[in-house]
């Protein structure tokens, strides 16, 4: 958990971080989640959602639909309900690249808000994502891939498996069970988007603390050579030996 140099209160309680998974990006989360552990320098969970164990345990049941283009687009609605409606937590994507100490993320926190998220403005260019699927455009585009939830927040109650499971895709991305000023904002540097955010070299507020590779990253054959291609590239590097290194042990 980060530094062995932070003192870490022996009350906390770990910041609980939820990880959208998807099989075919296994690689993609592994080095997410190193990312985010490596420079954590408070203590942090770290729970993958996976689609297939939210069917055996009986919380997921949705058919999939045609315009879902990865495993977590909705399990993700399902984080306050994994944390027990308890304290705030976090959902990201696995196609993120955290450069920062997520402890900045969460000293962001104000528990007046259900949740919190960049709030993006924009329209991809693509109409294709990573993999051929189809790139849908909507109101609060990829506001969902990075959320702060208040879990016990009298609104966020509502997000139960029946409710995750029955309701539009519209309703669930675009937070329509909560009022506009239920929703904080978050610095767009936490989701920066590779190939739309843009850095201004004189402008240190613009570098990026977490990089979303929401086009398709460096996992992918056809987005090998994206923009921070290669800090993907050195992570995944890391990863792999330390993985080596925990085997040898």
């Amino acid at each position: 958990m980060g530094s062995s140099d932070n003192k870490v209160h022996p009350l906390e309680k770990p910041f609980k971080v939820f990880v959208g998974y998807d099989v075919r990006e296994d690689l993609a989360y592994e080095v997410c989640r190193h990312s985010i552990l490596k420079r954590s320098s408070i203590p942090v969970e770290i729970i993958p959602i996976k689609q297939s164990d939210l069917r055996s345990n009986g919380l997921y049941w949705r058919e999939r639909g045609q315009l879902e283009s990865t495993e977590f687009s909705f399990t993700r609605f399902l984080t306050p309900h994994l944390a027990n409606f308890e304290g705030w937590a976090m959902f990201v994507d696995c196609d993120f690249l955290y450069l920062a100490d997520i402890k900045e993320l969460r000293d962001l926190i104000d528990d007046k808000y259900a949740i919190m998220c960049v709030q993006h403005d924009y329209t991809p260019k693509e109409t294709t994502k990573m993999d051929g699927a189809v790139q849908t455009v909507y109101p609060r585009k990829n506001w969902s891939s990075m959320v702060l939830y208040n879990c016990g927040h009298p609104k966020n109650k509502v997000l139960t498996p029946e409710l995750v499971n029955t309701q539009t895709g519209a309703f669930l991305h675009r937070f329509q069970w909560l009022e506009d000023q239920e929703i904080g904002s978050v610095p767009f540097v936490w989701n920066f988007l590779e190939g739309h955010n843009r850095v201004v070299e004189s402008d240190p507020n613009t570098f990026p603390k977490a990089i979303h590779y929401t086009r398709g990253g460096p996992w992918f054959d056809a987005w090998k050579n994206c923009e921070f291609a290669d800090l993907w590239l050195k992570e995944r590097d890391e990863y792999v030996e330390a993985s080596k290194k925990n085997v040898e042990n």
